[in-house]
């Protein structure tokens, strides 16, 4: 695999995570937090298990970190999914939006921190400038104002955020010291146990069939976009530096804006045309620069 194709899988993530978190935010409100983290990661883990059942016994017998990376990766995710889910049922998806970005830098510098991700001085100005025109484009408010820093959902979606660039980090060092499938399908697994028992310890078998039945369709999209999505994202970490398969990820914040902008007929501010114009070239000149 070359680093175009890493290049090409981001873009991949980034157009399933758009669609995704549509479907996860509607789902995070009809099911609830542990109930949609249990239907994506048990989705997953199914769906992946015949391509990885091989080499379970080699993570196990490995005498390197490989399982404990993963197992880290998974306990951070579970914490930051359910920090970014709680935020999405309580506040607005389009005041929520913009925290995410701040999942770059914090997988980003992790990255460079441990692993040594070399990345140029140009990609980092234009993953700059793609974090704050990414920043303009979801942002419908006045900038750091009383009532945005008082939004439903702002804080506790901030926290999950910079959780969230700390799985993805940690996703991409599993992923390189075992395997992409491997890697999601160990988090999955993880994942899919412990949102078992806690809805189990809840109660909530008997509503949880009773939802999946009467949403079928919007639950198995959202498990698929949401699994191809990170295990496209997987790879692309693996082929280019974190920081790189992250930004360009990261931009699923455009395709839901514009599916807000086409399908639902929104409007958009001064400063949101300005950022999504500026959102789009950053993302092209960062793939293109890359690639080069």
């Amino acid at each position: 695999m070359t680093i175009e194709v890493g290049v090409g899988l981001a873009f991949v993530a980034m157009l399933c995570w758009g669609f995704g978190d549509f479907l996860i935010q509607r789902s995070a409100r009809k099911l609830g937090d542990w109930e949609t983290l249990f239907v994506i990661t048990a989705f997953g883990a199914v769906v992946l298990l015949p391509f990885v059942y091989r080499n379970i016994g080699g993570l196990f017998a490995s005498s390197n970190n490989e399982l404990l990376i993963l197992i880290s990766a998974a306990v951070v995710l579970i914490i930051a999914a359910l920090f970014t889910f709680e935020g999405f049922k309580k506040g607005k998806i389009s005041v929520l939006e913009p925290l995410m970005s701040f999942e770059i830098p914090a997988a980003a510098l992790l990255a460079f921190f441990f692993l040594g991700d070399d990345i140029t001085w140009m990609q980092i100005l234009v993953i700059i400038v793609l974090i704050i025109n990414l920043f303009l484009v979801s942002f419908r408010g006045k900038f750091l104002s009383k009532s945005f820093l008082l939004e439903k959902g702002v804080i506790i979606f901030f926290v999950g955020a910079l959780l969230m660039g700390s799985a993805d980090f940690l996703l991409g060092w599993g992923s390189r010291v075992t395997d992409p499938l491997m890697a999601n399908f160990v988090l999955n697994i993880i994942m899919a146990s412990v949102s078992f028992i806690f809805i189990v310890l809840r109660g909530g078998i008997k509503k949880l069939i009773s939802d999946v039945r009467t949403n079928p369709a919007q639950v198995l999209a959202m498990s698929i976009a949401d699994n191809v999505a990170w295990i496209a994202y997987a790879y692309a970490m693996v082929l280019v530096p974190i920081a790189i398969a992250t930004g360009l990820s990261e931009s699923s914040i455009i395709i839901a804006v514009l599916l807000g902008l086409f399908i639902n007929k929104e409007k958009l501010q001064r400063h949101q045309k300005v950022g999504l114009i500026g959102a789009i070239v950053s993302a092209i000149v960062l793939a293109f620069i890359t690639s080069a």
